[in-house]
C-alpha cells in the first residue's frame, strides 16, 4: 500500500466506533491529519473509512484486538508503512458493562479491565516507545513536541458507582496510566493527556437504550454531541508545549458534578 502523504500528520484512533471515533476521525482530518482507525470488527471499520474517504479525508482501516500484544505490534507496523510515523495516537476503547458486585464474574470484571486499561497500556506504550525513539535520535520537531497521546476517560474516571465495579476500576487505572506517562514523556517532548467524558454522548447504542431519556435531553442540548467532544481533543493535540493540559472534562450544561 503506497504511502498516502509524507507531510500529513498521523492519527491512530483505538476504539473507532461509530459515535465518538468517527466524530475524531473527521475533525482530525479536517485540521489537515490522515486518520488510521482500529476496532476489533472489520466489516464495520471499513464501512466507516469508506464513509469517511467518500467524504473527502485519508482514513485507513486497521481491524485489531487491542488487547492481544502481537496484534498491537503489527499494526503499528503496518500504519508506518502505509501512513507514515504516529504522530497522534487516541485511546477510546469503551468497556462498560454494568453489573451488581453480587453478580459479577472473574471473567467479565477481568474483560472489562482488559479492554479499557491493559490495551490502553500495549498500544501507548508501543506508540510511546516510536515517540521517544524520533526524540532521541533528534529528528525536526514540530512547536508542539514529539507527539501527542490523548486517553478517553470517563465519570468512573473519577469515582465509583453502584454497579460499575468492573468499570470504574479499570478507567481509574487508565487514569493513573495517563498520569504516570505524563510525567515521564513531559520531557520528552511528548504530550500525554487524559479527557474525562462526564455525560451521554449521542450514539446509536444511547438512541435505542434510552430512547426517551435522549429525546428529552436533545431537546434541552443536553448530550454530548461527537463532534463537539472532538473538538476538545483537537485543542489539546494543538496546545504549544509552554501551556499543556493534563487533564480536561467535558460535560453538558446539565450535568450535576457530583
Amino acid at each position: 500500500m503506497a504511502k498516502v502523504a509524507d507531510n500529513k500528520p498521523v492519527v491512530w484512533i483505538v476504539g473507532a466506533g461509530d459515535a465518538m471515533g468517527m466524530g475524531l476521525a473527521r475533525r482530525f482530518a479536517q485540521g489537515g491529519c490522515q486518520v488510521a482507525l482500529t476496532r476489533r470488527q472489520e466489516l464495520p471499520l471499513r464501512q466507516q473509512v469508506e464513509q469517511l474517504r467518500s467524504e473527502g479525508w485519508d482514513a485507513w482501516a486497521f481491524a485489531a484486538d487491542a488487547r492481544r500484544e502481537e496484534q498491537v505490534s503489527s499494526t503499528l507496523l503496518a500504519i508506518e508503512q502505509s501512513c507514515g510515523p504516529i504522530d497522534v495516537l487516541i485511546f477510546n476503547v469503551g468497556a462498560n458493562v454494568p453489573c451488581s458486585i453480587l453478580e459479577e464474574t472473574p471473567r467479565k470484571y477481568f474483560k472489562v479491565w482488559e479492554m479499557a486499561c491493559f490495551a490502553g497500556f500495549l498500544v501507548s506504550q508501543a506508540v510511546a516507545r516510536r515517540m521517544v525513539q524520533r526524540f532521541e535520535n533528534d529528528l525536526p520537531l514540530a512547536d508542539k513536541g514529539s507527539g501527542t497521546i490523548l486517553f478517553t476517560g470517563a465519570t468512573a474516571s473519577l469515582r465509583g458507582r453502584a454497579h460499575f465495579a468492573a468499570f470504574s476500576g479499570a478507567k481509574q487505572a487508565l487514569r493513573a496510566l495517563a498520569q504516570s506517562m505524563a510525567k515521564e514523556l513531559g520531557p520528552r517532548h511528548i504530550h500525554v493527556a487524559h479527557i474525562v467524558i462526564d455525560g451521554m454522548v449521542d450514539s446509536g447504542f444511547i438512541r435505542s437504550q434510552f430512547a426517551d431519556v435522549h429525546a428529552e435531553r436533545m431537546a434541552q442540548e443536553g448530550i454530548l454531541h461527537p463532534e463537539h467532544v472532538a473538538e476538545a481533543y483537537w485543542q489539546l493535540y494543538c496546545q504549544p508545549r509552554a501551556a499543556w493540559t493534563f487533564e480536561l472534562d467535558v460535560r453538558p450544561w446539565m450535568e450535576p458534578w457530583t
